[in-house]
């Protein structure tokens, strides 16, 4: 029999009007011809352009001509070959290029799902037995480009939970800084992700044991230019592609969290950035570390990688590697075991591992420690972000696919300090989809990344068939009882 949850009333749906405004390319000789139009305006000619242009869409971005003036510098290089100079432009004639090279993209226009939530940092001005927490969230837009995006809420001591409202613009990071790359790693990494060893060494042996991006664009591009073959161009190409996957990300400080949106930055994300899993994490010296494990993938590749943040809003991103680095679901323990990080995966797509790892960002020797068991099961199973510590075990809420390819969420128990072991499993799914929640772009699917505990009950927002999302919550001394019992 399965156990009785609480679905909360609460639902967060996709918004189409939140937008960003975005980079719009078409390539180098329809950018010089359309700059040579622009050129071509008389002065007056260009007010009239730009300047209701402005009124209109200052109403939807926060300081939209900064973000025309930057469009504008990132096609320099067009302006000039147009016959023109850059610094000899005035701004209005600066802001209608800039214009023309941009475009507006709803970030959650097709979806809003996949959440994982932690505590806020600020617990400030709460009620007694009130908790703050940062919810993220997977929104995909046209093209089904996935990206991460968050939401504040507060739980009551009663277990209800209120989102808050989003705020009225949104935002990709203000500044983004490439890192230093240390070469054993980063060699590494590009073996992994299917990048020739040959072009690899190419560039690898003008390289320092630390470089900057700078450096090996520029040993990329003097490799890349000595050919004219598509398949080697496009090798140097995915090794630049690699090297973008290492960055900080800054947001600036007059945003609301809902303001933030992390959009793929790199090639190697391009096509998205799925299933963010925080984890509140507690270092040796007992300090607080936000972390999260997703997945980056170009429609091809896929690519474990790590955020890192204490304030939510200084990210850091950088690959994971090593043989238990594969494919999706990895979530990372709230803190070490036995003086190591821990690291749960799914690198062959249907059993839970389990690493151990002195390095966050090198994993090996995964152990298979889970496997389908159940009839609803039986496909695959995976977690739904990283264990929750509780004094019967390590709780960890997991999916699982079974006939008619119908996702259902279920629950484990792993010893404390031997968590290879599992205690009890629930033989029946914890939440499977109801009428209202298993219609979406892919239908029959309840799916979570992270959930959380909270006077006696365990809170799990999760998301209806990659569609919208909601909430639910059990008993935590009931779901233990049953999982001590051996399910």
């Amino acid at each position: 029999m399965r156990l009785k949850i609480d679905r909360k009333p609460e639902k967060v749906l996709p918004d189409t009007r939140r937008v960003i405004a975005r980079f719009f390319f078409n390539g180098e000789e329809r950018a010089i011809a359309l700059i040579k139009r622009i050129l071509a305006l008389e002065k007056d000619e260009v007010f009239a352009i730009i300047s209701p242009l402005l009124q209109d869409f200052s109403k939807r971005h926060r300081s939209i001509t900064q973000k025309l003036m930057r469009h504008c510098e990132r096609v320099r290089h067009y302006i000039e070959l147009a016959g023109a100079h850059f610094n000899e432009l005035d701004e209005n004639c600066k802001l209608l290029i800039g214009s023309y090279f941009t475009h507006e993209y709803s970030i959650e226009s097709a979806a809003f799902f996949n959440p994982s939530i932690v505590p806020d940092p600020d617990q400030t001005n709460l009620e007694e037995g009130q908790l703050r927490v940062i919810i993220s969230f997977r929104a995909v837009g046209e093209g089904h480009v996935s990206s991460v995006v968050f939401r504040r809420a507060i739980i009551d001591r009663d277990g209800s939970i209120t989102v808050i409202r989003a705020g009225k613009y949104i935002d990709e990071a203000e500044k983004i800084h490439n890192l230093v790359y240390h070469k054993r790693q980063f060699l590494r990494k590009a073996i992994e992700a299917d990048i020739s060893e040959f072009f690899i060494q190419v560039v690898a042996d003008k390289l320092e044991d630390r470089f900057d991006y700078n450096q090996l664009k520029g040993l990329v591009y003097e490799a890349r230019d000595k050919t004219s073959d598509p398949k080697e161009i496009a090798q140097y190409k995915m090794i630049l592609a690699l090297s973008d996957s290492y960055r900080r990300i800054t947001f600036s400080k007059d945003t609301d969290i809902s303001d933030r949106v992390i959009f793929p930055i790199s090639d190697f994300e391009s096509k998205g950035i799925e299933d963010a899993r925080f984890v509140k994490f507690t270092d040796d010296n007992g300090r607080t570390i936000y972390y999260a494990t997703y997945t980056a993938y170009d429609g091809v590749h896929i690519m474990p990688k790590l955020l890192k943040t204490t304030d939510f809003y200084e990210f850091r991103t950088s690959p994971l590697h090593g043989s238990g680095a594969r494919n999706k679901n990895l979530a990372l323990f709230p803190r070490k075991i036995n003086g190591k990080y821990v690291m749960l995966a799914r690198i062959d797509g249907w059993n839970n591992y389990l690493m151990y790892s002195d390095n966050i960002n090198e994993w090996e020797d995964p152990v298979k420690i889970q496997g389908p068991e159940y009839s609803w099961e039986f496909v695959q199973m995976g977690n739904c972000g990283s264990p929750i510590e509780t004094e019967c075990g390590w709780l960890v809420i997991t999916h699982a696919v079974g006939p008619m390819r119908r996702y259902t969420i279920g629950a484990s128990l792993l010893d404390i300090d031997d968590p290879s072991k599992e205690i009890g499993r629930l033989k029946d799914p914890l939440i499977m989809p109801n009428p209202d929640e298993r219609e979406g772009y892919v239908p029959n699917v309840v799916y979570s990344c992270g959930s959380i505990i909270h006077n006696g009950e365990l809170i799990i927002p999760y998301g209806h068939s990659d569609h919208s999302s909601g909430f639910a919550s059990v008993n935590l001394k009931t779901l233990l009882d049953r999982l001590k019992s051996g399910g």
